[in-house]
């Protein structure tokens, strides 16, 4: 048997474009008269037909075992497999929706969310990010704020769950990217237990929305060759950071969540090694239209303004200006203009 490409009448059979999804597989074929059709339906094929069609597969199998395993009417039984199989797979996608710009979603990102039947976000997530979700979806907001009623992370979980199982298809959507410092573990965990089938989709993170809007780099191989993310909360019981080898390291720190933190991690930081004079800078809001960056030195930290959440603290030589002198003065601390806002003001102009 021969298969000749591009050569319809000396083939003896074609090879056909197939959609692969485990034990699923789907061929198309032209018989030679139209391979770019054919490529063409598969792609489209891919898109009706998810990864979660590999998980929902299996688990079809197993009721049809289970179904011939038990006593009943073979018409009932055969009514019950194809009521299972009328349905559709559910599928959960972990959205990292970016620092807050919505032209910082990725186009993964925004292509799953207009294929969203509900979407459960972040309560820091911009209006418009939200205003991208369809109409017809179904919105919840499970976010959780400092000193606010909150939905426990167990009942987000349950969300998950039990709209997953309803074959549903289901956007978690979260600020920056949600497998940094955003429980997507524990999501990760109650989905793998109920055997959802479900896809991390990444998101720029605050870090890398905080440098831009500083204008500064987060690494520098001239005077340093490390990169740290840290989080100032911490789940109870956990230890603190070995902040001597934080210090150690060289390069920028870069900790998330710090407000209402600043003094402890100021001091903590000065008694592992660095110098007080430390460059630091404050975002908050990165990408927003509230966007406010301040420069700093770490023995100033502590008497910091306010700034709006999320907020970034970058520490270390490349995070700053150069160093400014020792203690915290008032000097010591600068604010300067958004990147973003002064790019608003230039248009205006």
């Amino acid at each position: 048997l021969v298969n000749s490409v591009d050569d319809p009448d000396n083939c003896d059979f074609y090879y056909p474009a197939v959609v692969n999804r485990g034990d699923l597989q789907i061929a198309i074929s032209t018989a030679g008269h139209s391979p770019a059709l054919a490529q063409r339906i598969r792609l489209e094929l891919e898109r009706q037909f998810g990864p979660e069609y590999e998980q929902w597969l299996r688990q079809l199998g197993q009721a049809r075992r289970e179904l011939f395993a038990s006593q009943m009417e073979p018409d009932v039984r055969k009514q019950r497999l194809h009521r299972l199989a009328a349905g559709k797979p559910g599928m959960v996608y972990l959205v990292g929706a970016g620092p807050g710009d919505p032209e910082l979603l990725t186009l993964k990102a925004l292509r799953i969310l207009g294929q969203a039947d509900v979407v459960l976000h972040d309560d820091l997530l911009t209006q418009e990010i939200l205003e991208l979700i369809p109409p017809a979806s179904r919105v919840e907001c499970v976010g959780k704020r400092h000193g606010e009623r909150q939905v426990t992370q167990q009942e987000i979980n349950r969300r998950l769950v039990e709209y997953g199982c309803a074959g549903q298809t289901v956007v978690r959507l979260k600020g920056g990217d949600g497998a940094i410092f955003g429980r997507a573990s524990e999501e990760i965990q109650a989905l793998r237990d109920a055997d959802i089938a479900f896809t991390i989709v990444p998101g720029v993170t605050a870090a890398s929305g905080a440098a831009a809007a500083a204008g500064v780099s987060l690494t520098d191989r001239r005077v340093g060759s490390a990169l740290v993310f840290l989080t100032a909360q911490r789940c109870k019981g956990n230890p603190p950071p070995n902040w001597k080898a934080v210090a150690e390291l060289g390069g920028t720190t870069a900790i998330y969540m710090p407000g209402g933190h600043e003094a402890d991690l100021a001091r903590q930081l000065i008694d592992a090694g660095l110098p007080r004079d430390t460059p630091c800078v404050v975002v908050g809001s990165a990408s927003r239209a509230d966007e406010a960056v301040v420069q700093t030195t770490l023995g100033a930290l502590p008497d910091m303004p306010k700034l709006p959440a999320p907020a970034v603290l970058l520490i270390g030589v490349v995070g700053g200006p150069a160093r400014a002198g020792d203690g915290p003065q008032a000097e010591d601390r600068v604010e300067i203009p958004s990147r973003r806002n002064a790019a608003a003001d230039q248009r205006k102009n």
